[in-house]
């Protein structure tokens, strides 16, 4: 489904991503951890296209995206949750929720995916959002405007998500939430490749686990592996 190719990327002459080679097969969830400024986002913005200044290939259901900007990505089904959440803080929920376009599977979907979730099926998945739908996002919680990212993302009918830290500073109790809609979005048939620096949890949704460190991927781990070396890794993290 996803196939990067020695992928670089700069901030002028800063060489933030090293030749990163990485596959996300379909039906996985993938996690790419590692301390901060290790290149986690930049590697999700490159994927994306939202980075300029980069070199290698990124394949995407078998076609080399490279050279297309991030709409023409979206249009094929790739979704990004950029870790400021990325919603329309003075629309209300439901208005977030309207105004994502749905990219239908006729519209340059090599392979057809799944479909755009309906407004109901948001609401039946998401039924705090159902109770918020008339309230703004700037009177969300952290953890309901990440729901609202999720569920935005979900309605433009994306087969591969991109989330950047989408428990980061909630509480223990909506993290389990969280938990359990990316294995509800993987078992609807949406692949998953998240940025996560809670160990303990990636091991709990993910399929695998790529560790970047400065730059580079240096291990490929699975959960088995993970839970072996837990502790190493949360001293390594700086947790």
């Amino acid at each position: 489904m996803l196939r990067v190719d020695r992928l670089s990327a700069w901030y002028g002459e800063a060489r933030a991503l090293r030749e990163v080679s990485m596959r996300v097969e379909e039906g996985e969830i993938v996690t790419l951890v590692g301390r901060n400024g290790a290149g986690k986002t930049t590697l999700l913005r490159c994927l994306m296209g939202l980075h300029a200044k980069t070199s290698g290939t990124v394949a995407l259901f078998g076609e080399d995206v490279s050279a297309l900007g991030p709409h023409r990505r979206a249009r094929r089904g790739l979704g990004y949750v950029p870790d400021d959440r990325g919603i329309f803080a003075t629309l209300s929920v439901e208005e977030n929720l309207l105004l994502p376009p749905a990219f239908s599977k006729a519209r340059s979907r090599p392979g057809g995916g799944p479909e755009p979730w309906s407004l109901e099926r948001v609401y039946e998945t998401f039924p705090r959002l159902r109770e918020r739908r008339r309230f703004p996002g700037t009177r969300l919680s952290g953890g309901e405007q990440q729901m609202l990212a999720l569920a935005r993302v979900l309605r433009t009918g994306a087969r591969l998500l991109l989330c950047d830290e989408p428990t980061e500073g909630l509480s223990p109790l909506i993290v389990e939430r969280i938990g359990e809609i990316l294995r509800e979005v993987k078992a609807a048939g949406v692949t998953v490749l998240l940025i996560e620096q809670n160990v303990h949890f990636a091991a709990t949704v993910a399929d695998r686990h790529y560790l970047l460190a400065e730059g580079r991927i240096v291990e490929s781990l699975d959960n088995d592996q993970v839970r072996a070396r837990e502790h190493e890794l949360l001293e390594y993290l700086g947790i």
